[in-house]
């Protein structure tokens, strides 16, 4: 069975992605900070009858990132990395005159420091793979100007260049940054609580992530609404 690691894996996109994968045999590596939630998911994905480890911990500590590594490695190997957990920088969002310096770190240590830190560890296995993945969650914010979302769209755009350096110098690997587009998540909830626009649920992008993972383009970035159209 293809095995495959994600992260921030409790709720939202990260789960919904799990269920899919599960449905289809995959057998899954989950991480999420937060050890209760995790374990449920973990319960109902492995009802699909697939492997599933659940490995709580904060994706900035080297630790967590081998053990979530050393799991894949018991389940007999890796071929999907999905770096999904992801961190604001200010929770709800400011202006950069406000921003956080602080927060502004976080986010760089999640969304960044951290992914390249897990993709490193996770590159032996994925390299021994037929068909080794790499999946950086991206954001709009990391191409468009939008205020208040400087802080998080800065992090999402360093790792948008860290996902194309890392394809050129992989090139037996795909190595795709996917800007979901929006979703009614606990993220999105949490940068802008006051928003009574209506937004998509996580489980109705998947079938794009599916898409890349069936067709294979090219290393790159790609836009879930735009493989959406497409069908």
């Amino acid at each position: 069975m293809p095995v495959a690691i994600i992260t921030g894996a409790s709720k939202g996109l990260g789960r919904a992605l799990g269920a899919a994968l599960a449905e289809r045999g995959w057998d899954l590596v989950l991480d999420a900070r937060t050890a209760p939630v995790l374990a449920e998911s973990a319960r109902a994905l492995s009802a699909y009858g697939t492997r599933v480890e659940a490995v709580p911990g904060d994706v900035t500590d080297a630790a967590h990132r081998a053990a979530l590594v050393a799991a894949a490695r018991r389940l007999g190997g890796l071929d999907l990395l999905v770096n999904n957990a992801s961190a604001l920088g200010a929770e709800p969002l400011v202006r950069l005159a406000d921003q956080p310096l602080e927060g502004l770190r976080r986010a760089l240590e999640v969304n960044v420091v951290a992914a390249l830190g897990l993709t490193q560890e996770a590159l032996p296995l994925l390299r021994s793979s037929t068909a080794g993945t790499v999946i950086m969650l991206s954001s709009d914010a990391a191409a468009e100007a939008y205020e208040t979302w400087g802080g998080y769209g800065a992090s999402k755009a360093a790792l948008d260049h860290l996902a194309a350096v890392l394809g050129a110098e992989e090139p037996g690997l795909r190595v795709w940054a996917v800007d979901p587009g929006d979703m009614d998540t606990d993220l999105y909830t949490a940068a802008v609580p006051v928003d009574d626009d209506a937004r998509p649920a996580p489980e109705s992008v998947v079938p794009a992530f599916l898409r890349l993972l069936d067709e294979r383009p090219a290393t790159g970035r790609y836009a879930a609404p735009s493989l959406l159209e497409r069908r």
